[in-house]
């Protein structure tokens, strides 16, 4: 018996199981594919995903496989200078192929003793009150204490627990895929700018190996969802661009849609949704890899502090009440934009409206932080404007700050020198640096690196450790 089953290995189910595992849980991953796919259908990582990989200690291994952008055009398009001061250490944009980030994610989660099997495929389950039991493809059944479905969009755990996945349908769909081209670079390049002056869900871009990476509307919406052709490739290339650039040789086509959906819970008993499984969204602003991502992270050390006994009634809980606000905002932004990518006149009205809007440094400000997630802030109550929001990288005496999160475990920030965290020196570390540059006296830190409290009260920390870590382990 397995303590989690995650269905999906894709980035969010391995960012998850690695996350499990770090605080010692049982962690099974199954995936139907038999082998990791190298399509490419994310190109990169924004900030707070790269403030979570730093957290982790995995940041180096990214960046040597990456490459660091700092520019415009993350907001429908629309280019403008990147803001300056961002709050944050990492103020750019990571581009990496998604299949790069799935293989270094499945080696941490590997490293740190999570089991992956792939060419297994959930087809139903069934819970009580003590488990899971799983249902595989191939007739085996495995039982675990929880199970996570990371099983995409057309998830089947999601079905299988009966969670409403409400939202609007496809409208627009885009074809999608990796081909060769005979044109020049210098013709590709000079095409696409002349195309995408009015058509901005228009693209090539280079892959390497004289592949491109190839963009276009599709003439209308298929209900099949089959794979497109060739043909139809060339043929709307051709209608908005006046050439196929010699496109050949397709190692892999598709077509998205722009369907836009939310579960209406992410937690039915001990079954629990992340990543596309719980929202769709056009990937307008690149957000949907990252998010999903952000939902492990923010899931992992909950569900692991609910199997080790220490989780605070309705710690789990606040997994839905956290991330399904933040998914909500993602399918605003995602609609908005694609209004936004619209030709007709009254969105191009909109269009050239905001764009002067964005002149403004704190519009531009406004919008990468909500497309990078780094203007995140958690519900925590009232209280001081820091709760809720993650802490950005610091120095500090001993160490970069997020060089002492690499365990997952809470932390206290002292400046003052006279706080304790000893009844909770089991989950907690503590870290006395009277000389560093805090906004406050104090602050503890989740797992996640979200402020939890500020102050310098014992009394009141005390109230804020049982909240987010449990009952006190008096003399440990």
């Amino acid at each position: 018996m397995f303590d989690v089953i995650v269905a999906g290995g894709g980035p969010t189910g391995l960012m998850l199981a690695a996350e499990l595992r770090l605080h010692g849980v049982r962690t099974l991953v199954v995936e139907k594919e038999a082998e990791p796919t190298g399509h490419v259908r994310a190109l990169g990582l924004h900030m707070r995903s790269i403030e979570i990989m730093d957290q982790r200690g995995l940041l180096e291994r990214f960046l040597a496989l990456g490459k660091q952008y700092t520019a415009g055009g993350f907001f429908a398009g629309i280019d403008m200078p990147w803001p300056t001061d961002l709050d944050t250490a990492h103020a750019y944009v990571l581009g990496i192929p998604q299949p790069v980030t799935d293989r270094l994610l499945a080696e941490r989660a590997t490293e740190l003793g999570a089991e992956i099997r792939r060419g297994s495929e959930l087809v139903g389950l069934r819970q009580d009150e003590d488990g899971v039991t799983v249902e595989l493809g191939d007739g085996a059944e495995l039982r675990a204490r929880y199970l996570v479905g990371c099983d995409g969009g057309r998830s089947t755990v999601r079905k299988a627990c009966g969670i409403d996945f409400p939202g609007e349908p496809t409208r627009v769909q885009t074809l999608l895929g990796e081909l060769r081209v005979t044109a020049s670079p210098d013709e590709v390049a000079a095409v696409v700018a002349e195309v995408r002056e009015t058509h901005k869900r228009f693209g090539l871009g280079p892959l390497g190996d004289g592949f491109y990476r190839v963009v276009v509307p599709a003439a209308g919406v298929t209900e099949d969802r089959l794979a497109p052709t060739l043909e139809e490739f060339s043929r709307q290339l051709k209608a908005h661009a006046g050439t196929d650039f010699g496109a050949h040789a397709p190692r892999w086509l598709s077509r998205f849609g722009d369907a836009t959906r939310l579960a209406d819970r992410y937690r039915a008993g001990r079954v629990l949704l992340a990543g596309d499984a719980a929202h769709i969204h056009p990937p307008t602003g690149g957000q949907g890899l990252n998010l999903g991502i952000q939902d492990a992270f923010n899931l992992g050390w909950k569900l692991a502090a609910e199997i080790a006994g220490w989780a605070p009634d309705g710690l789990l809980d606040t997994y839905h009440a956290e991330r399904h606000p933040v998914a909500a905002d993602v399918l605003d932004n995602t609609r908005a934009q694609m209004q936004l990518l619209s030709t007709e006149p009254g969105p191009l009205a909109v269009r050239k409206l905001l764009t002067e809007l964005m002149d403004f440094e704190e519009v531009r400000r406004h919008l990468i932080e909500k497309i990078t997630a780094i203007g995140i802030r958690y519900d925590f109550g009232a209280g001081h404007a820091l709760l809720g929001r993650r802490m950005r990288d610091v120095e500090l005496k001993q160490a970069r700050l997020y060089e002492l999160t690499h365990g997952g475990r809470g932390l206290l920030l002292d400046g003052t020198g006279a706080l304790s965290v000893a009844d909770h020196a089991d989950r907690v570390d503590y870290v006395v640096d009277t000389g560093a540059s805090l906004p406050v006296p104090a602050m503890l830190l989740r797992p996640d690196g979200h402020i939890a409290w500020v102050g310098d009260d014992q009394l009141d920390l005390v109230s804020a450790l049982s909240r987010w870590f449990g009952a006190p382990t008096p003399g440990r």
